[in-house]
Formats: C-alpha cells, sequence, structure tokens
C-alpha cells in the first residue's frame, strides 16, 4: 500500500512600496436612463398561493396537508363537499406563485408568473396552474394567474432507476397573469427626483450639471450622491412624460469609485479600468513539501508464530522538499491594474497567488481602490 501526502504552502510574498499621488480616474459617457430611473417609477412584488393539477403521480403526498385542505376547499367552492382527511390525490401540488407589477401596468396587461412547489411534490412537470389571486403588501388582488406550466427540463423513472435535467419543482407561465388593478399612481408633474442605480457625489453634481446645460428652464439640485431633484419646466406642464424623454436621452461622464472584487472560492476577479498601483516590486514564489509514505510487510519466520510472533504493517517514510526560485516583478510610478495582471501572468502566478498578491497590496497601501472579497 502507498498513500501521498502533498502539503502547498502559501507562496512567500514580498512587497517594497513607495506610496505615490493617486492619479486621475478614467470616466465613461452614458445615458442617464442607463445609471438612474425617475423615484417611484418601479414594479411592485406581487405572491399568491393556489393548485398545480394534471400531474403525473408527482403532487404532494398524503403528508402535505395544507395541499389536501385547499383541495376540499376548492371543490366545495364548487358544489362539491368531500372532507380533507377522505382525499388521497397525487396529481396536486400546492403552490407559491409569484410576480412582478410593472408600474403603469393598467388592467388587462399580461405578466409572467414564476411558480414554486412548497410540499413534498417531486415534479411539477404536464401540470395546470388552476386560477391564483396575487396580492401586492397592501393584501389588494391586482392579478390573476392561470395557465400550463413550462419548466424547461424533465425527469422520468421507473424500476428504482431514474433521471432529471433540470429543476422540476419551479416552473413558469408566460403571460398567464392578467392585470385586474391598476399599478399605484406616480406624480409626474411639477418636481421629480432622479436616483442613480449607485451612490457619488461626482456623478449626481455632473447630472445635475447636464441637465441645467441641456434644457432651459430646468432647474436640478443634487441633493446627495443619489438623488437630483429636478424641477418640470412652464413649457413641459402637461407634457411630463416628453420632459422625462428628454431627461433620459442627455450624456454624460459617469465616475466610479475604484474597485477590485475578488471571488477566492471560484478564483474570480474583477477590476475596474480606473483603478492605480503605487511603485512597487513583488517576489513571488513557492514551498512544497511532499510525504512518501510506502507500507512494508513484516513477515515472521517460520515457527514462530508459537512463541508469540505475528505479521505486523510498517511504515516507511520519506519526505523530499522543493522551494521555487524567487520571480520578481517590478511595476514603475503610476501603474496600472492591467499591467500588474500582465506582470503576474509573466511570472507564472495562477488566479489564487494574484488574489493574494491583491490582498497584501491593500493591506500594505499600494492598491488604490477598495478591495472587496465575496
Amino acid at each position: 500500500m502507498k498513500r501521498l501526502l502533498l502539503i502547498r504552502l502559501v507562496p512567500t510574498l514580498f512587497v517594497l512600496l513607495a506610496l505615490l499621488p493617486a492619479q486621475p480616474v478614467v470616466s465613461a459617457v452614458t445615458r442617464i436612463k442607463d445609471i438612474a430611473s425617475v423615484k417611484g417609477v418601479r414594479g411592485n412584488a406581487l405572491m399568491g398561493y393556489g393548485l398545480v393539477v394534471g400531474l403525473n403521480k408527482t403532487g404532494d403526498r398524503r403528508q402535505t396537508l395544507f395541499s389536501n385542505q385547499s383541495l376540499a376547499a376548492m371543490l366545495e367552492r364548487l358544489g362539491t363537499s368531500v372532507a380533507p382527511r377522505n382525499i388521497k390525490v397525487e396529481n396536486v401540488a400546492a403552490v407559491v406563485v409569484t410576480a412582478e407589477l410593472p408600474a403603469f401596468a393598467q388592467p388587462g396587461t399580461s405578466l409572467d408568473v414564476t411558480v414554486s412547489s412548497i410540499g413534498d411534490a417531486k415534479s411539477l412537470q404536464g401540470g395546470v396552474l388552476l386560477m391564483t389571486p396575487l396580492r401586492g403588501p397592501d393584501n389588494e388582488v391586482y392579478a390573476l394567474a392561470q395557465g400550463g406550466l413550462t419548466l424547461g427540463g424533465f425527469g422520468a423513472g421507473g424500476g428504482g432507476n431514474s433521471v432529471q435535467v433540470n429543476h422540476l419543482t419551479v416552473g413558469r407561465v408566460p403571460g398567464g397573469g392578467v392585470v385586474e388593478r391598476p399599478a399605484p399612481k406616480v406624480s409626474l408633474t411639477g418636481h421629480l427626483e432622479i436616483v442613480l442605480d449607485f451612490n457619488d457625489f461626482t456623478t449626481a453634481s455632473r447630472l445635475a450639471t447636464a441637465v441645467n446645460t441641456a434644457i432651459s428652464d430646468a432647474t436640478a439640485t443634487p441633493m446627495n450622491g443619489r438623488t437630483v431633484a429636478v424641477t418640470v419646466p412652464d413649457i413641459y406642464v402637461g407634457r411630463e412624460v416628453e420632459f422625462i424623454a428628454a431627461l433620459e436621452t442627455l450624456s454624460l461622464d459617469t465616475d466610479v469609485e475604484a474597485r477590485v472584487v475578488i471571488n477566492e472560492r471560484t478564483g474570480t476577479i474583477v477590476m475596474g479600468a480606473n483603478v492605480r498601483i503605487s511603485s512597487v516590486a513583488v517576489a513571488h514564489g513557492g514551498l512544497s513539501v511532499r510525504v512518501d509514505t510506502q507500507f512494508n510487510v513484516s513477515q515472521p519466520a517460520p515457527f514462530t508464530r508459537a512463541r508469540g510472533a505475528e505479521t505486523v504493517v510498517v511504515p516507511d517514510q520519506q519526505l523530499d522538499t522543493a522551494e521555487e526560485e524567487a520571480r520578481v516583478m517590478a511595476l514603475g510610478e503610476g501603474a496600472t491594474i492591467s499591467e500588474l495582471i500582465q506582470g503576474l501572468n509573466t511570472i507564472g502566478a495562477t488566479p489564487r497567488d494574484i488574489i493574494a498578491i491583491l490582498q497584501a497590496l491593500k493591506a500594505a497601501g499600494a492598491l488604490q481602490a477598495d478591495l472587496q472579497v465575496l
């Protein structure tokens, strides 16, 4: 028998720094509609409880009591009275139905709904959702959902063998929801608030400047790093939709915080173009320790078992160490993150090595960016 134990120590890292003034960041020209929205113009979550029928013996089992109770209540409304304890149906599953009510949605608008099993159903394949009221946070019914499910997968089995493709207990009903009550109203007259998707004081100030410069008689004032208050000009009174359309097409130079996002579990690194690094030199190497264990069998000589001799296993261990030669990379003043990555690739650093180096650079103050670890 042979057993190998390989130990990989964390690569040795030496960082020499000289902190330098920050470099100017890179901005991008974009439209207002791509980075902001009008306050109050948003979707609204809807949810309801319903039943899916028509399953091929893959529905809720008897221990899921609420599905039997729901089925009995539905049959009673249809004129058939039956006790829940007398119902044993495997073709029915209790589900939660969710959807999003778009802003300004009016009665008759179609919605896509998502159907999720909440019992112990094995599959919703081939099922049909019965009419389910969808309620908002105010407990008012805003839509009704009904229709056949699409799962994007399938499952089959028999004789103890089964096969499954994708998830079978969550499905969708495209266009299966119909709006019955209009979405909550949003006032677009007199005073508007433009809300950025991210918090940045520089971008908010630039947005206000772009509005005041492009549209005469418009008054835009940044309230904070995310919200800009805009007064509707007199020439647009009664034509607020046209005013908002004119706002959305305006362009400005956005400015975002320099940021590096890493996911050590997957080895993923995402870096913005405006990340800067101070003058730095990196020496990178690694130490590997290899333990080789060989199990030998010690067999006693003949006729010695009577005197208590036994066959035993004797481990024979051998230890080898190997240290990689240090590889040095130097970056000049104002180096960019792309230059750093090119240098790390040159010395053969792996994604996990790069993550360790970036964390060390941030700890030492040489990485001029916000480092986020997922």
